[in-house]
């Protein structure tokens, strides 16, 4: 077998040099909250329920700070995908965050500024010869306020190389759930939301976390096909002619594999078909929501987007804390994707109660993100501050 190898050289030369700034059309609206927390499955009434909110924190409808991701471009990866490495695909590895407090709300526009921040290249069981490179994503509000910083990494590879290695077959079958488990998975949901709505507009209290403390567990799924394109459809960037769009992370100039370059998010193509530059039919992104695509690039049928698995965290994490708390820092690793079939279990507990250094008061939270076979599919360590 000839030696398995990827070219990476062409990084060098964009690394720490900031790439196009980034931003929507439009202000923002609260129904963009709405969509988001519908796709991300957060029944959260501080997002979506005018009445519910008026009476909380903010007296109006407030984005959840998940919702930062779909204000921007790519999700986080443009910045960690840039750089062009021939034969290559590219999947989500990980986000870490920080929040520096100010909120989104409708009437807000978001400026996107991406800067590539450094890569290394390491041998897998996944696809030999693997980049895992990393991109800082920075988000200001309209007025110049720095809100929140996204790192993210971005997992390179070559797909024939995924595809003969054959690292996830063991996944390749769909489970079956019979009616008596659905009705147990709808019920198990409920946890959550019920723990959530008993908080209600209340204050979760530092001074009462204890570490070893668990979180409620969060359930949610079975994936589906619908239920991907739902999530596709709310990140704000794959609407048409919803940006400011540039060709900085063009896939054709990137190297990804022919069928999976296409024409996404191409500003030019988007006046001419703009049905070929929502990534939901064509290019990189497809492979999510088509299982011969999901196959061409080493996946045994159709996963989700590993954003929306970062999304995830940090709704359950702030979910928990209530309105009056919020994370300030998370750190995740994605380490499988949630295919379809599959449901997702969160749980967390409490590992550490400090006063950073900031002067916060804040708990430390590890999260784990497992299908029903008890397979991770993400780990992560934030803090939370929450009132005393």
């Amino acid at each position: 077998m000839a030696e398995r190898t990827l070219d990476c050289s062409d990084l060098d030369r964009i690394m720490g040099k900031p790439l196009t700034p980034w931003s929507l059309k439009e202000d923002l609206h609260n129904n963009d909250f709405r969509r988001w927390v519908q796709a991300m499955h957060y029944p959260n009434l501080l997002h979506y329920d005018a009445d519910y909110a008026a009476v909380g924190r903010w007296g109006r409808l407030v984005a959840p700070q998940s919702f930062t991701i779909s204000a921007g471009e790519g999700h986080g990866a443009c910045p960690a995908g840039i750089g062009s490495i021939p034969n290559s695909h590219l999947v989500f590895g990980g986000d870490e965050w920080w929040f520096y407090g100010p909120r989104l709300f409708a009437g807000d526009r978001v400026i996107h500024e991406k800067i590539p921040f450094d890569y290394v290249v390491k041998e897998t069981k996944f696809a030999g010869p693997t980049c895992f490179q990393r991109g800082d994503n920075n988000y200001y509000k309209q007025d110049g306020t720095l809100f929140a910083k996204q790192r993210s990494t971005a997992i390179r590879y070559n797909p024939e190389y995924a595809v003969e290695m054959a690292s996830m077959g063991s996944d390749a079958d769909e489970p079956a759930w019979s009616d008596d488990e659905l009705a147990e998975i709808e019920e198990r949901k409920l946890e959550y939301i019920r723990a959530m709505q008993e908080l209600g507009h209340g204050r979760r209290h530092w001074n009462e976390q204890q570490v070893g403390g668990k979180l409620p567990v969060r359930v949610f799924g079975p994936h589906s096909i619908a239920s991907l394109a739902t999530e596709w459809r709310a990140y704000m960037m794959t609407i048409w002619g919803s940006a400011h769009r540039n060709r900085d992370c063009d896939p054709d100039v990137l190297g990804y594999v022919g069928p999976m370059a296409g024409w996404e998010m191409d500003p030019v193509e988007e006046r001419f078909n703009p049905e070929n530059t929502d990534g939901a039919y064509i290019g990189p992104s497809r492979g999510h929501m088509f299982k011969r695509w999901a196959n061409y690039i080493g996946m045994p049928r159709e996963y989700g987007y590993g954003a929306s698995m970062g999304a995830w965290v940090l709704d359950y994490l702030a979910g928990w804390a209530g309105e009056w708390g919020q994370v300030v820092h998370c750190n995740a690793q994605y380490r499988g994707p949630a295919f379809v079939g599959d449901i997702t279990i969160m749980t967390g507990e409490i590992v550490d109660k400090l006063v950073d250094d900031e002067g916060r008061n804040v708990v430390q939270v590890k999260v784990l993100m497992a299908n029903q076979q008890g397979t991770t599919l993400a780990t992560a360590t934030a803090e939370v501050e929450l009132p005393l």
